[in-house]
């Protein structure tokens, strides 16, 4: 699923360590979950809100629950708002979602005064995995492969949260890649284009705070 994808491309499948500031990561998860809302035709935006356009149940328990909240705060529409509300756990929910389908494991780690859970892969089939989801992308790209709407909405994610250099890692193997990327994030649909504008824009507000 489109957060699974984005959660491998974000973490260091070796460590479990986010590649990002862990808000810009978390920030890219929740796009990431409302997108899924949204390639299944529950969840649409216009002008910067939220609106539903199902409320019909998804099978996967993570999106269920995501839509449940939608619904359950109607007062609520503006995606930057949700963003950052759903920021706050998603990387604990979508790595327990991966750790269910086994492509993870749970790795506490203790420091002096605390703890830290990492989800990640923790044998030589789980990593392979990992390592693949941003291989997988970059092959797309780099052989001129048609995209569907999910991995052309991952690439544009990778680019508005910074991934990008984790995707196209090699300049000259991945040129035309790289200026084909706009083309092909810029062939979305309207409102897939703002989930990623909106995500940019938040990344960019929590690392300017973060340079202060």
């Amino acid at each position: 699923m489109l957060a699974d994808q984005f959660f491998l491309i974000a973490h260091e499948d070796r460590t479990g360590r986010s590649r990002l500031h862990p808000r810009a990561t978390g920030l890219g998860l929740a796009a990431a979950m409302l997108g899924e809302l949204m390639l299944e035709g529950r969840l649409r935006i216009f002008d910067g809100d939220l609106y539903i356009e199902s409320r019909q149940p998804p099978r996967d328990s993570l999106s269920h629950s995501v839509l449940e909240l939608l619904i359950a705060q109607p007062q609520h529409r503006e995606v930057r708002t949700w963003l950052a509300y759903l920021s706050q756990d998603a990387a604990d929910r979508v790595g327990e979602r991966l750790m269910r389908v086994g492509a993870v494991e749970s790795v506490t780690r203790r420091r002096m005064l605390s703890t830290q859970t990492f989800y990640m892969p923790n044998n030589e089939a789980q990593r392979n995995a990992a390592a693949w989801a941003p291989m997988r992308l970059a092959n797309i790209m780099v052989r001129g492969l048609q995209m569907s709407v999910s991995d052309r909405l991952l690439a544009g994610l990778v680019v508005a949260t910074g991934l990008t250099r984790h995707v196209l890692w090699d300049f000259e193997v991945h040129r035309h890649a790289l200026t084909q990327l706009p083309t092909a994030i810029g062939t979305l649909p309207e409102d897939f284009r703002q989930l990623i504008e909106q995500t940019e824009a938040s990344v960019g507000s929590v690392l300017a705070v973060g340079r202060r």
